[in-house]
């Protein structure tokens, strides 16, 4: 599929594939055995993804055009289908899904509370939904972007009060894409050893605190009307083997330094030309001035003979 700027495909590359994989890894955790409604599925990739470990996949999307395109590139799994419909009024029977998982749709459209209200009806009561939205605080207003695409952000307490009245159970994470420093243990992990540590430092010479206090550019919710606290995560990473966002820095990178050596040669010509110029009218100046004075010689010598 043509990628508009907003939906992304699996042929994106760099801090978009990062960001939407995670999600869809995320939440595969989750879908073990599940029937699964992947809601506003676009391309189709991320229900191909939950298929790999749930009972049965229903990707949605209201696009004819994605549906098409996700049944022909995904057809040869069996546990998965694709539907085109409204999210915002599902036309499935309640309590008939076990994971449904949303992610950047919220944004996209004016019936929020239709939506919410449509996955709390067709979930099962032990049932979860994994909901994500772009924190309109610092995706938009921190920025000063407007996003053409999206018809209405949330910011966090108004995420919240759409979500709690149909599920008690509400587990916010933050995304963000970040560049750190990574230390892993390389032994085994059956000695005690908690299972992350994390702090963030305000600066280079200030104390650090404990966590990763960044502020989230996207809020993932885990919501459900049963506890399902005790079997989530703390911290969940992603990343890929041949660091393609660290490839594409540093060919930038590579690239800038080069143009700034060019920059620097044309710099030094162009001064240097500069030069030459400043020296021929100063040479024009004087030879000017020779001319000039030739009369009133003529005349201080009187008449030639």
């Amino acid at each position: 599929m043509e990628f508009t700027g907003e939906r992304f495909t699996p042929e994106c590359a760099r801090e978009i594939w990062y960001e939407h994989w995670h999600r869809y890894q995320f939440a595969s955790g989750l879908a073990a055995g599940r029937r699964v409604l992947d809601a506003a599925c676009g391309e189709g990739y991320g229900s191909a993804l939950l298929a790999r470990t749930a009972a049965a996949v229903v990707g949605m999307d209201i696009d004819p055009g994605a549906v098409q395109h996700a049944r022909r590139r995904y057809a040869g799994l069996a546990n998965l289908r694709f539907e085109q419909g409204d999210c915002t009024a599902l036309a499935m029977a309640s309590r008939s899904c076990d994971l449904i998982v949303s992610f950047e749709t919220l944004e996209h459209v004016a019936g929020q509370e239709a939506l919410v209200a449509g996955f709390a009806r067709v979930l099962a009561d032990d049932g979860i939904l994994v909901i994500s939205s772009p924190d309109k605080r610092t995706y938009s207003d921190a920025t000063g972007f407007r996003n053409e695409f999206h018809i209405r952000e949330l910011y966090r307490d108004e995420l919240l009060a759409l979500l709690q009245p149909h599920f008690p159970h509400v587990h916010l994470y933050g995304q963000k894409l970040l560049f750190q420093s990574a230390i892993w243990s390389e032994q085994n992990h059956g000695n005690g050893q908690a299972a992350c540590a994390t702090v963030t430092a305000a600066a280079a010479d200030a104390g650090v605190e404990p966590g990763l206090a960044y502020d989230p550019l996207y809020f993932l919710a885990i919501c459900s009307k049963r506890p399902v606290e005790a079997s989530l995560p703390a911290l969940a990473l992603f990343g890929d083997r041949e660091e393609s966002v660290y490839r594409h820095y540093n060919g930038e990178v590579r690239r800038n330094m080069a143009a700034g050596g060019r920059i620097a040669e044309l710099e030094a010509a162009l001064e240097a030309a500069l030069r030459e110029r400043d020296q021929v009218r100063r040479d024009a100046d004087r030879a000017q001035q020779r001319t000039d004075l030739r009369p009133w010689w003529r005349r201080w010598l009187g008449p030639a003979r």
